[in-house]
């Protein structure tokens, strides 16, 4: 099973992750991997402090304090390890639910991966177009810290509440 979204009535933009790793689920919460640079990238972003690892609390609240939501679009499947590429039997979340009860306007996505199974699978239900992302996890190695702040920041620019 995945996660619960994290997510509030000022909730405006979707942050939409595959499934979580071995790592987050240890952790029972989303990219907890102490590699992944989602967490430094959305403080960054909103000028937050980078959340301590096991403060899951913390992270919460960056989400609600700027508008934004996040989930993963599978709630669940087989898959081996980390790599989204052995994903097989998906099932994805139910993002009827989730929009019925915030306000989400935009989604955002968290990699190529998370970027196929929304628009399969959650695109035709939601109406709403995505943004693909480059990957945050440190497997996207070629992607550099700099570069995924200056994307992330350009696309989610009018979304991030200050």
């Amino acid at each position: 099973m995945s996660f619960d979204p994290v997510y509030n009535e000022h909730s405006r933009a979707l942050i939409l992750g595959t499934w979580p790793s071995p790592k987050s689920r240890e952790m029972a919460f989303y990219y907890g991997h102490p590699q992944n640079r989602f967490w430094p990238v959305l403080a960054a972003l909103t000028g937050e402090p980078v959340p301590a690892r096991e403060d899951i609390e913390a992270k919460k609240q960056i989400i609600l304090r700027h508008g934004l939501a996040l989930w993963d679009t599978l709630e669940r499947c087989t898959i081996t390890g980390a790599a989204d590429a052995s994903i097989k039997d998906a099932v994805p979340n139910d993002i009827a639910a989730l929009l019925a009860k915030a306000p989400i306007e935009a989604v955002f996505c968290n990699g190529a991966t998370a970027y196929r199974i929304y628009t399969k699978y959650l695109q035709p239900v939601s109406g709403i177009a995505a943004v693909k992302l480059p990957s945050t996890s440190p497997a996207n190695a070629a992607c550099s810290p700099a570069r995924l702040e200056a994307l992330w920041g350009a696309a989610l620019a009018d979304w991030i509440v200050k």
